[in-house]
């Protein structure tokens, strides 16, 4: 007897691949890969991978991020952001853990963990405790 096969979201890939450019919105959730061109915003609850050769302009918001390509624009990964010897990265990072290899480059600002945003809260009334 037959049965159908089920793909768990978290196993499902979506691509963009070499040659391909896309401009507009991606959420997804499941995991993507970008080898291609993407300008915009993408919000997945998977993990992302961009390839040597992608290329991201705009907004990420994801659970864990490789990156071994380009991106221009903010970067909010909720747990492990990876930066590859061939990543170029120009733009602001929000995660909860970085790794970056020798010969990655990065240029913007970068906010690690929930200590990082709990003391932006805390240090108005630490100046003022100051006084």
């Amino acid at each position: 007897m037959a049965r159908a096969q089920e793909s768990a979201p978290d196993m499902s890939i979506n691509r963009i691949v070499e040659g391909t450019s896309i401009e507009g919105e991606i959420r997804c959730e499941s995991n993507i890969r970008i080898d291609g061109s993407f300008i915009g915003n993408l919000t997945t609850k998977g993990r992302l991978v961009i390839g040597p050769a992608g290329r991201l302009e705009g907004t990420i918001s994801c659970q864990n991020a490789e990156i071994e390509g380009l991106v221009k624009g903010k970067i909010n990964v909720q747990q492990l952001l990876s930066l590859k010897g061939s990543a170029k990265v120009e733009g602001d990072i929000f995660t909860d853990k970085l790794s970056i290899e020798p010969g990655a480059s990065f240029t913007g600002a970068c906010n690690m963990g929930a200590k990082v945003k709990d003391l932006k809260k805390e240090e108005p009334a630490l100046a003022m405790a100051a006084k």
